[in-house]
């Protein structure tokens, strides 16, 4: 088994930072999709290497301007026979051939761009992982062949993480490029700015974020992922955001221990000064207590998503203001990722002054 220091450890914003930047690389010079190695994802349940994949193809869309087709795997539920197709008789019934599984069925245009994503490759058989090796080098499986316009990421979890996991061979193992996928919650915090996650879920781990990642290996069914706190966010969203209504589901994402801290936080964020004032212009009082200002600022950044005229903005901008350094700068850089905000946001004095302190250029964002 490769363990965990025989990886390269990356947080999930560098995993996709890294590897779009190769990918287009690849693409943009017109060089052979297999210059690059097979890339191998370690890292716990829920850390969002799935996801990661899928903004890696975002991504590489946006640089290359070709279209990207993500085509997922769960190796775990395949058998040797599935990868390689099933056995048939030739015309004349003299050989055997066999049939071409679904996952070949690639669009090879050349303004097309695939990635094949085997997942959950350590908790796949040996047999299945054997049958892998050919696709994760050779990029062939008996007589089928991925299209050259096919780039292969697998992923699995670690034989430490309690989850189904067979050692991998060495002999696969060193087929590939392995990198090792950490919680991180700054790179979280800026995909879930993007993602719209609901506003009660970023606050609470702005305020507390080493409760992003609660896996420790032990018994419970229920811990907190960035995935399960996702499962949390559409409970929030889509269902209800009373808390209480709504907390035995909570419980079953995140478990009891941090659904409890949870539940203690959101009651002051459902009390936080009324947002719609503050944009409005006719609130000022600013709270001082830090976890409701936590509370606040992620109310104010969600309200931004769709109240950004220039002179709600102006109001919010002047209220934030008063926040103290750390709590304002954050506001402010959490308000400049939303691009429906930023053409208020050059209009504003008083942000554009903290803006040219940060040294930064307008085109980083756009």
């Amino acid at each position: 088994m490769i363990e965990s220091n025989s990886s390269a450890m990356v947080t999930v914003e560098q995993l996709v930072y890294y590897l779009s930047s190769a990918y287009a690389s690849i693409i943009e010079n017109e060089l052979p999709f297999n210059s690059l190695p097979s890339v191998m994802l370690w890292g716990p349940p829920g850390v969002g290497k799935s996801q990661g994949v899928r903004q890696i193809a975002t991504n590489v869309q946006e640089k290359t301007g070709k279209r990207v087709n993500v085509t997922d795997v769960r190796l775990l539920l395949f058998n040797p026979v599935d990868l390689r197709g099933i056995p048939t008789a030739n015309a004349d019934k003299t050989l055997a051939i066999w049939l071409k599984p679904q996952i070949f069925q690639m669009d090879d245009s050349s303004d097309v761009v695939n990635i094949l994503l085997l997942d959950e490759i350590s908790a796949a058989p040996p047999s299945v992982q054997a049958a892998a090796y050919q696709i994760t080098l050779d990029r062939v499986i008996g007589e089928h062949k991925l299209p050259d316009n096919c780039f292969v990421i697998a992923a699995g979890n670690r034989t430490t993480d309690k989850s189904v996991a067979y050692m991998m061979p060495k002999a696969l193992a060193n087929r590939m490029c392995h990198l090792e996928v950490i919680g991180d919650h700054d790179s979280w915090h800026k995909w879930a700015m993007k993602s719209g996650i609901h506003e009660g879920v970023i606050g609470y781990l702005n305020y507390k974020p080493d409760k992003l990642m609660q896996f420790d290996n032990k018994d419970s069914n229920a811990f907190a992922t960035p995935r399960t706190w996702e499962m949390v966010s559409k409970l929030l969203t889509c269902v209800s955001d009373e808390l209480s209504e709504i907390y035995p589901m909570v419980v079953g994402c995140i478990g009891e221990e941090v659904a409890n801290d949870f539940r203690e936080w959101y009651d002051i964020f459902q009390n936080v000064p009324p947002v719609d004032k503050i944009f409005a212009g006719t609130h000022k009082g600013v709270p001082q207590i830090p976890r409701i200002i936590y509370a606040l600022s992620s109310q104010i950044v969600a309200y931004s998503r769709t109240h950004y005229s220039s002179k709600e903005i102006d109001n919010a901008i002047q209220y934030v203001s008063k926040f103290s350094v750390e709590f304002r700068n954050k506001v402010f850089m959490d308000l400049l990722r939303i691009k429906a905000v930023r053409p208020a946001l050059k209009k504003n004095e008083l942000f554009c002054n903290w803006f040219e302190l940060t040294n930064d250029s307008w085109e980083y964002f756009e």
